[in-house]
């Protein structure tokens, strides 16, 4: 009988020591924070031809990944579906590690050569927004 009670004693208490460690984790965890762009293409073909491709290679290339594209553009978008408003001509969701990282890649060499190209043919609103 004794030998039952500390074995139910060990693992209740290794239980409880795992379930800490685990919520300690979680806590430590930062959310993933999104990048939202409405884009006003002036010229579709240009744009998924001359900046898309280049300006997603390097999001790709940061560790980005894309949550969604839409619009005009071409480049793996698709259609926008109005639900109320007026949409804009393309808009895309990219999800981010950190704030850090969205900086770093905004800022690189790579993306700001590609978003002279980009500006040629379209006019962009950016903005970050922290996940949960």
């Amino acid at each position: 009988m004794k030998t039952y009670l500390t074995v139910t004693v060990a693992m209740l208490t290794g239980a409880a020591i795992g379930g800490f460690a685990v919520q300690g984790l979680h806590a430590q965890a930062k959310p993933p924070v999104y990048l939202v762009s409405e884009i006003d293409v002036t010229n579709p073909e240009a744009y998924g031809r001359d900046f898309a491709p280049k300006a997603q290679a390097t999001i790709r290339g940061a560790g980005a990944k894309f949550v969604f594209i839409g619009g005009a553009g071409g480049a793996g978008s698709k259609p926008i579906t109005a639900i109320e408003g007026t949409p804009p001509k393309r808009v895309a969701v990219q999800q981010w590690e950190s704030m850090e990282a969205l900086d770093k890649w905004y800022k690189s060499a790579d993306y700001q050569e590609a978003l002279k190209i980009g500006k040629q043919h379209a006019t962009f609103r950016r903005y970050a927004v922290e996940g949960q």
